[in-house]
């Protein structure tokens, strides 16, 4: 048995661990699964967010929680909480996000996951609000967001994708445990 933090029915949630890696930066390669980011990762890139997730469950106690179904063990990448502190209308804030392989799309993973952190967010660590954040076209995300009950807060351009035009222009979500 697997040492999950939480499950909701289909996934389990945990900490990373080295042995991620391969699976993770095959994910990151993906150009369909980065369409709305600049570009894909490296391997080296990937290596260093996996550091940068575990510094941040270490020191927040929770992070882009690695995600698995739970009757395979299948990793189907990430779905979590981000304490995010760029400058914006809406941060510093918590951020609730996901990135799942193409294998897992299609299947409401993506949605059963962020109801099941935003449980753990508002119940567990009694985090009173977040947000969540996406490009203007990814239509994708932006339907997650709605069926998990966040409401549109407004539109701003990202300060860390000032570089990247087709990506600079976000929506940003935001609920409440109240």
């Amino acid at each position: 048995m697997k040492n999950y933090l939480f499950r909701s029915a289909r996934l389990g949630f945990r900490a990373w661990t080295a042995a991620d890696l391969p699976e993770f930066a095959k994910m990151n390669a993906d150009i369909e699964v980065m369409e709305h980011f600049p570009s894909p990762l490296t391997e080296e890139e990937t290596a260093a967010f996996l550091r940068r997730l575990q510094a941040h469950q270490e020191k927040y106690g929770y992070c882009y929680f690695a995600t698995e179904i739970l009757e395979s063990g299948e990793f189907i990448g990430f779905i979590g909480l981000a304490y995010q502190d760029y400058e914006s209308a809406y941060t510093p804030a918590v951020d609730i996000g996901w990135r799942l392989k193409k294998a897992a799309w299609g299947q409401g993973f993506a949605t059963e996951g962020a109801k099941k952190c935003l449980e753990f967010a508002f119940e567990e660590l009694e985090i009173e609000q977040l947000i969540a954040v996406c490009t203007l076209d990814n239509q994708k995300s932006e339907q997650v967001m709605k069926k998990i009950g966040l409401q549109k807060l407004g539109e701003f351009k990202h300060p860390k994708l000032k570089d990247y035009a087709a990506y600079e222009d976000c929506l940003c979500y935001g609920g409440s445990g109240k």
